[in-house]
């Protein structure tokens, strides 16, 4: 697992005491089962993102009255309440900025009067409770017992609290900025604009032969490494040639006869053997910036 591997990594190489995680998008706990208590959602800034990330499950982030994505989305009243309707999570939907204006103070029934089939499954959502186990990935699950069996102490967070605290820290929105904003932090004091990039990229196709539909051998064997002490994914410096200069770029292609091809960015270069020096062998990692 990725998440295993770096984890024993940097253990190897800092003295970590702790590890920290999001480990659910919002926290059930915060919002007091919401659909059984009539809880309200106005109960403070951070309740309110809980909340927000809550109907943004639910209603499968698009909106309600008209499935709209790809677009700012609102919390509205499904029962306005100025006609008697509560603040209970049960009563409250997510809309697009333009049907929530349109819809203003009116019910849902008459709001979507002449759409029968949307008011159908807005009234029967509204109703329906997400379970915990719909918030929680079992993969993050796995990934937590996974660090607890380090002997670290982990520490949790919600995509909810994360968000607050990026908002709170006026901090951009950025996936490695948010995993440094998880959990209960104060302040958060960046060092760098541009962190390492590091996709996992395996060790290839261990398939032996490609099968057709009726599973006889399509194609023939498959060949064995062609060059001895290289192969796809090393990462090489260019000492020589018209590309020399190009540091740390990655092995796309090792050919037994010609040249070998490497990836620079977008592009794809042909380097002679002779010209390039090893960096760091392939380990099943991608690095970049």
């Amino acid at each position: 697992m990725t998440v295993e591997t770096w984890v024993n990594r940097l253990c190897k190489l800092s003295p970590i005491s702790s590890l920290t995680m999001e480990l659910v998008k919002f926290d059930t706990q915060k919002i007091q089962n919401p659909e059984i208590s009539g809880v309200e959602y106005q109960k403070g800034e951070l309740f309110g993102d809980h909340v927000r990330e809550y109907l943004l499950e639910k209603w499968g982030r698009l909106s309600a009255d008209c499935g709209a994505i790809d677009t700012p989305l609102e919390v509205e009243h499904i029962v306005p309440r100025s006609k008697g309707g509560s603040n209970r999570v049960s009563n409250l939907a997510i809309a697009c900025h333009q049907c929530n204006q349109n819809k203003g103070a009116m019910d849902i029934r008459e709001f979507l009067e002449n759409k029968p089939s949307i008011l159908a499954h807005v009234l029967k959502v509204a109703k329906t409770p997400l379970k915990d186990a719909a918030a929680v990935n079992t993969t993050h699950t796995q990934i937590f017992e996974t660090l607890k069996a380090k002997g670290l102490r982990v520490i949790t967070g919600s995509g909810a609290g994360t968000k607050y605290n990026r908002c709170r820290l006026n901090l951009p929105k950025e996936h490695w900025i948010d995993a440094a904003g998880v959990g209960e932090i104060e302040k958060l004091t960046i060092f760098t604009s541009q962190p390492l990039v590091v996709t996992a990229m395996g060790h290839g196709c261990r398939q032996m032969v490609q099968m057709d539909k009726y599973g006889f051998p399509r194609i023939g064997d498959k060949a064995k490494k062609p060059v001895p002490g290289w192969k796809t994914g090393d990462m090489i410096n260019v000492v020589k040639g018209q590309n020399a200069g190009l540091k740390a770029v990655r092995m796309k292609t090792v050919t037994s006869k010609g040249n070998f091809d490497i990836r620079e960015g977008d592009q794809i270069l042909s380097v002679s053997r002779n010209h390039i020096q090893p960096v760091h062998r392939q380990d099943g990692y991608n690095y970049s910036f």
